[in-house]
């Protein structure tokens, strides 16, 4: 019978592989005379382990000079072939490229580690190499990735001081808050990942055990989950990041449905050498996929004006620029601001009043959509997904209305909801849902979030303190916002015991809202 996971996974790589090479031929035609071929090498890595690895080198190298070397782990569950487009473009420009599948994926030897310990000593195995065996500076060293590359970068900043710059495309800083957040189940997000890594890799027995204990919901298992995914963050490396200096830029989607922007803007602010963050339309690595097959992508130019001014010293402006680049999901043009604090500076509350009860295990019609799909189509078709707010169930979905705004409301950065919530069980999910409702009643989704409690008194009252992923939208004139809270989204696993019911207050001294974040007219 053979192996046919095996075989899946040879002809999928080819098939990859394929198309990649195909954009990047296409993509730089004109100017792939300008680097040397690309060189396929084997690297050892930590423990001996094997990872299959490409180099580029600027054309003509020959020993005499020195290049900035970037180094380029790949995305979870793709090939070594990855980034060959922009490998190229970067050595037409003057630098060293060595892109490598991680161990664990293809043809690399090793287990997935997820960002661990391993994954972080071959990345520093990998710059070894092409100190030893490439014209490489070791004082311009910069690390670049996409999604599962982006996390090892930043950590590889913190663990290694050789690092001098990253840029960290549709990544995470925070493991647990990306899939994990308001102690809910991200399950679509987490089930791509899990089915990706069967069909391209080899998990470890101790992923295979966390994804086991994710599903299942295994409370007893969730510190251990926990500390699993803490050590898999840059967040918690982010003393020693800032103590070495590296300059770090990171970008992401509004509508990245497996690392949500929140926990990028978080980590932002804690950074205190260079930096810069960006945020566009679209869902996980959309905004930088065209960049793969080498066309004009604003995420791999900036990303490249990153490294030059960083490691090459050139004067092209980029650190003179508001650091905080936004696009708006309404609008094509950037917003430039000084930090994340000013991106919402403005506010406005819309009151959450009375007392409403819904009942819980039915999806009320009000959901975030589908795991990458709702998000590029918003991105290419400003086409989020939509429900009848007239039309949802009472029963099953609290809502609550603004009125209408006489101009638009542009809404930007994270939007805060408090209220009072009495269980009738002691386990429970809720998710919030931000709507932009026009003249007809049809509401847009603006953002959403999931919250999830354990351990309460059934009929006791306690506050719940929820933030939104992040966004930027505009609210046209005459439209109105609306908060919509049920309990059952495809998106998020919940936990609603049969039967159970949560009952929304507003208490005269602790009144519930939901906050507005608003750019300044």
């Amino acid at each position: 019978m053979g192996h046919p996971r095996k075989a899946l996974r040879t002809t999928t790589v080819g098939a990859v592989s394929a198309a990649l090479i195909a954009g990047s031929a296409l993509g730089l035609a004109p100017t792939a005379q300008a680097a040397d071929a690309v060189r396929f090498v084997d690297i050892t890595g930590d423990g001996g382990t094997v990872l299959k690895a490409n180099v580029i080198t600027p054309a003509g190298a020959d020993g005499t000079h020195r290049f900035p070397l970037l180094v380029l782990p790949t995305s979870w569950g793709l090939p070594q072939v990855e980034y060959l487009a922009q490998a190229q473009r970067l050595a037409n420009s003057g630098y060293v490229v060595v892109s490598y599948n991680v161990r664990g994926f293809w043809q690399s030897g090793g287990e997935i580690e997820v960002a661990g310990p391993p994954d972080i000593a071959d990345a520093s195995k990998v710059i070894d190499w092409a100190l030893a065996n490439t014209p490489s500076d070791a004082q311009r060293i910069g690390m670049a990735g996409v999604s599962y590359g982006a996390g090892i970068s930043l950590i590889t900043a913190a663990q290694d001081k050789r690092v001098k710059a990253v840029a960290a495309l549709s990544g995470w800083a925070d493991l647990i808050d990306s899939i994990y957040s308001g102690r809910t189940q991200h399950v679509q997000a987490s089930a791509l990942l899990d089915g990706a890594s069967l069909v391209t890799g080899r998990q470890s027995p101790e992923l295979r055990q966390i994804f086991d204990d994710f599903y299942a919901s295994n409370l007893s298992k969730e510190q251990d989950m926990i500390n699993w995914g803490k050590k898999r963050s840059a967040d918690t490396y982010v003393d020693q990041l800032n103590k070495n200096g590296a300059a770090v830029m990171m970008a992401n989607a509004w509508g990245d449905t497996i690392f949500p922007p929140n926990q990028y803007a978080d980590f932002y602010e804690k950074l205190t050498g260079p930096k810069r963050l960006e945020f566009r339309p679209g869902d996980h690595a959309t905004a930088e996929l065209t960049g793969l097959f080498g066309l004009p992508n604003d995420v791999w130019t900036d990303t490249e004006r990153w490294f030059d001014h960083y490691l090459k010293g050139a004067d092209n402006g980029i650190d003179r620029e508001p650091p905080v680049q936004l696009k708006s999901r309404s609008t094509g043009g950037y917003e430039g601001y000084a930090d994340w604090k000013s991106v919402g500076s403005a506010t406005k509350k819309i009151a959450l009043s009375g007392t409403t009860t819904i009942h819980t295990n039915v999806d009320s019609g009000a959901d975030g959509g589908i795991v990458f799909l709702s998000s590029i189509l918003d991105q290419l078709a400003q086409a989020p997904p939509v429900a009848s707010i007239p039309l949802l169930p009472r029963r099953w979905a609290a809502v609550w209305q603004s009125e209408k705004y006489p101009s638009a409301q542009r809404v930007r950065g994270t939007a805060k909801l408090h209220t009072t919530v009495t269980p009738t069980k002691e386990s429970g999910t809720l998710v919030a849902y931000l709507y932009d409702v026009g003249p007809l009643g049809l509401g847009k989704l603006v953002s959403n979030a999931p919250y999830t409690f354990h351990g309460q008194t059934p009929g006791k009252p306690f506050d719940v303190d929820l933030e939104l992923f992040s966004t930027a939208y505009d609210v046209p004139a005459g439209h109105r916002l609306a908060l919509v809270v049920d309990t059952v989204d495809p998106l998020y696993i919940e936990h609603n015991p049969t039967g159970a019911q949560l009952t929304f207050s507003s208490p005269a001294n602790d009144p519930s809202y939901v906050s507005i974040p608003l750019r300044e007219q």
